[in-house]
């Protein structure tokens, strides 16, 4: 592994002028690397940071990519992590109009790491020298531990999925909290709802009256507001004032809970484990908004090596090659899922209809088919309107704030179901619906979607730890819970119960014949059940 030499260097700053033209922004220094084939199948498991600790999953991974290799070799393009300076790997044998166009998809991952909200507790720090602290830490704990270091970490990693990502972003978003905000959330939050448990109308009321006084009289508007309050509610600000001496609930994920409550942890002997547990719960921390944005990720790299080098000089005499190229990463498959085509296909859409007016309350009155068809305002306001998406949406929000049926139809998208070929005795494809919301269905169902596990402290019973599963149609992995459980159980040192939800029964599937009505989806019955792991022996029984 080496870094690029000057002359693709001196290519690579030539795309980032052209890239700042057109509004990306990103900063200034980045790092390219030449590597080989090789490189990038022991890079891979590491999620390509190579400071990343070791651990032997990695090496089972590298053995699996390579003999994977051996069979179906393949030369990806590029590779781009998100770190201060961003770095990026590129195959050691591409022709400089390859570069170029792979530069501006590099471009477009950058710009998106650092501009991305989900990004935002990612933007202060560089990784790679953090993962490389890390990696001594661990290594020199194996030194000292032998294999429990690797027993941790393999207890740890079972849960590291359920990290409490959104507790972690909510802390950068929020706004300095004076004695003032403070008094009008609970006002509105837990004074009327709770203490008075007012109507809804008198509620909507009150806000109104807030705004009312906010703009008559500027910033004097909430103290004006507050003096009304006073006279209605006299015990208001005694109740306000004992609420500042409560301490905030800090929420906790199960990772945190374990290194501040665990006896068996806190122990002097044991107290390593917890730095274990922490850098495990640093790294998923750092990987969960690359895993929740994969299609708007690839979506906007892919968006901007097409715009950008249509309009580069230097793809003149490779028009061809670069539809070739182009048309093997961004084609939208028929049956399946290619985030690059989905995402870059969106984001077209939506410069289209923002340039025409369509995401107004003026186009979204109209019944016509007709009107809205032809509805045209020209305002000019695409580019900024997928800016703005860019900044603000994740997968989830994304896919379920713009995949409607204009976009569904216009690019010929659909369900495809599975059904048997009695006559051939076959499964063949078919296409099962063409509605926006069952597409739209079929995407989030693709999405990564981790199980929603909290700990019950009201629930614990002596030591016991009591982990209540947030049931959402989406049932855990049977063949996981077990050794997840056992791992827990040896991070808390007494025994833990998981509070879950499984399948009681499934309405038989019938195979649709010909000139039958369509088949209804399965009615599934679901059973609350407990499982307890104590001792290694897990147990289960239905509540």
């Amino acid at each position: 592994m080496e870094l690029i030499d000057q002359h693709t260097k001196k290519i690579m700053e030539g795309c980032k002028e052209r890239a700042r033209a057109a509004g990306l922004r990103f900063e200034d220094e980045t790092l390219e690397y030449i590597v080989t084939n090789r490189d990038l199948l022991e890079l891979s498991p590491k999620v390509m940071i190579p400071t990343l600790y070791d651990y032997w999953v990695h090496d089972v991974e590298v053995l699996k990519e390579k003999g994977k290799y051996e069979l179906y070799p393949g030369n990806p393009y590029e590779t781009v992590i998100n770190t201060r300076p961003a770095i990026s790997f590129y195959n050691d044998n591409n022709p400089d109009w390859l570069n170029v166009m792979i530069f501006y998809h590099v471009i477009g991952h950058i710009d998106f790491f650092q501009n991305n909200l989900f990004f935002r507790h990612t933007y202060d720090y560089d990784f790679t020298g953090q993962a490389l602290s890390d990696k001594r830490l661990i290594a020199r704990l194996r030194a000292e531990k032998g294999r429990w270091v690797d027993y941790v970490i393999e207890f740890a990693r079972n849960i590291d999925n359920i990290v409490g990502y959104h507790e972690e972003l909510s802390g950068f978003h929020r706004p300095p909290v004076t004695t003032q905000t403070k008094r009008l959330n609970f006002y509105f939050d837990v004074f009327l709802q709770s203490e008075k448990e007012v109507k809804i109308s008198e509620y909507v009321k009150e806000i109104e009256k807030y705004n009312e006084c906010m703009e008559q009289y500027g910033d004097l508007g909430e103290d004006s507001f507050f003096s009304d309050v006073e006279k209605k509610y006299p015990e208001f600000e005694a109740l306000f004032k004992k609420s500042l001496e409560k301490k905030p609930e800090r929420k906790l994920d199960t990772l945190q809970f374990l290194m501040e409550n665990s006896e068996f942890l806190n122990k002097e002997e044991n107290k390593w484990m917890k730095s274990v547990l922490q850098v495990v719960q640093k790294t998923s921390l750092f990987f969960q908004p690359q895993i929740r944005t994969k299609i708007m990720n690839e979506g906007w790299a892919s968006y901007w090596h097409e715009t950008l080098f249509l309009q580069d000089g230097r793809i003149k005499g490779h028009e061809v090659d670069f539809a070739r190229v182009n048309s093997g990463v961004t084609s939208m498959p028929r049956v399946g899922l290619n985030p690059y085509a989905l995402g870059m296909r969106l984001f077209y859409f939506i410069e289209e209809l923002a340039d025409k007016g369509m995401y107004s309350f003026e186009f979204r009155k109209l019944a016509d088919a007709d009107e809205r068809k032809y509805f045209d305002t020209k305002t000019g306001q695409g580019r900024d309107f997928i800016f703005k998406t860019r900044e603000n949406f994740c997968d989830f929000t994304f896919i379920n704030t713009f995949v409607d049926q204009d976009f569904v139809t216009r690019n010929k998208l659909f369900v495809a179901g599975q059904r048997l070929n009695q006559a051939k005795m076959v499964w063949e494809y078919y296409v099962k619906s063409r509605k926006a919301e069952d597409y739209r269905n079929m995407l989030m169902d693709s999405l990564y979607h981790p199980p929603y596990i909290e700990i019950d402290t009201q629930k614990d019973k002596g030591n016991t730890l009591y982990l209540v599963h947030h049931f959402e149609e989406k049932p855990l992995v049977q063949e996981f819970i077990a050794n997840t459980m056992m791992g827990i159980e040896y991070l808390w040192g007494w025994p833990v119960q998981l509070e879950t939800s499984e399948v009681v029964s499934v309405t038989p599937f019938q195979v649709r014949r010909p000139g039958q009505e369509a088949q209804k989806e399965p009615e599934v019955k679901w059973q609350r059940v407990l499982y307890t792991m104590d001792k290694r022996k897990l147990s289960k029984k239905n509540i």
